[in-house]
């Protein structure tokens, strides 16, 4: 079983960056993908950004040139956010399984909240 940590989460004003951070119990570069996802208050868990062990990314079309997903050191992923917008207001969650889209494991979420 993977152990995944988020942190990094706070208030930020729109325009702002934030950038998250997910402690993995085991080498990140094991496992066959990660991602962030995000969960607003009355709406779906959504995939933010993927990134699969051989490196390639994807993002969501709301996020995609704002947001950087990539692994730091060998147990940690990163969720660079920049110019933030106030409906990216959420719980983000780090996971981790088979793809992006196939999660097995999650972290217990960091909120991020952005002001207008």
């Amino acid at each position: 079983q993977v152990r995944l940590v988020e942190s990094g989460g706070g208030l930020v004003q729109a325009g702002g960056s934030l950038r998250l951070s997910c402690v993995a119990s085991e080498s990140i570069f094991s496992l066959s993908a990660m991602a962030w996802y995000r969960q607003a208050p009355g709406k779906q868990r959504e995939l933010v950004a993927g990134i699969r062990s051989g490196g390639s990314t994807n993002y969501a079309d709301t996020v995609e040139g704002r947001f950087t997903i990539f692994r730091g050191n060998i147990n940690t992923l990163y969720l660079q956010m920049n110019s933030l917008k106030p409906e990216d207001t959420a719980v983000y969650y780090c996971g981790t399984g088979d793809s992006p889209a196939s999660i097995n494991y999650w972290g217990n979420g960091t909120l991020v909240t952005v002001s207008s």
